[in-house]
């Protein structure tokens, strides 16, 4: 007899919905990393992402228990499609308790940058321009990739790359040039824009 952990999604989701408790366990446990780090990433804190996360599973439980799941083959997906739902839901709400009334405010609202904050669209595409730089990052020789890891991703100074890498600063320094260089025709030759 298979073990869980063999099958499938879909035998994972339809084993749930006739009764198997383990079968959820199973597919939890398969998505549970990939689905947090992605709330976690768009809404950068902890105990929304939490809440966000157990809404997820809370909702992906009814839906199957209901007999209404009909994807197939795609539960990452769907999973990911609940998730990124509550996430836009979550800051629609957020917008919503934020909003300020002008009637009794002597102060110019439409005026104050304190009382901006960046939409979900912003956000998205934010989300967007982090994926695309990580897998142009990927895509460097092992060597560029490492020093420029090391300097905007932990704050080393040039003097500590070439001291790690054991090589002289003008060497970390080329390599980080041409890691810039390299990122640029990248980005160029694959029509990335990464500003927006």
């Amino acid at each position: 007899m298979q073990t869980l952990t063999k099958l499938t999604d879909d035998q994972l989701v339809a084993a749930y919905a006739n009764g198997n408790n383990e079968a959820f366990d199973a597919i939890l446990k398969r998505y549970q990393s990939r689905v947090f780090s992605y709330i976690l990433h768009i809404v950068k804190n902890k105990d929304v992402a939490d809440d966000i996360f157990q809404e997820t599973f809370v909702k992906a439980i009814m839906t199957i228990k209901q007999g209404r799941y009909a994807e197939t083959g795609k539960f990452s997906a769907w999973i990911s499609r609940i998730a990124h739902n509550l996430i836009i839901d979550y800051y629609r709400q957020e917008k919503s308790e934020n909003t300020v009334s002008a009637d009794d405010d002597e102060t110019d609202l439409l005026n104050r940058k304190d009382l901006c904050e960046e939409n979900i669209e912003d956000l998205l595409v934010t989300t967007q321009i982090h994926d695309d730089v990580k897998r142009i990052v990927k895509a460097l020789p092992e060597s560029q990739r490492e020093v420029l890891v090391m300097r905007y991703y932990r704050n080393m100074s040039f003097k500590e790359i070439a001291d790690v890498t054991n090589v002289s600063i003008n060497t970390a320094l080329g390599r980080m040039r041409y890691a810039i260089l390299n990122m640029r025709r990248i980005a160029e030759e694959n029509n990335i824009v990464l500003t927006f």
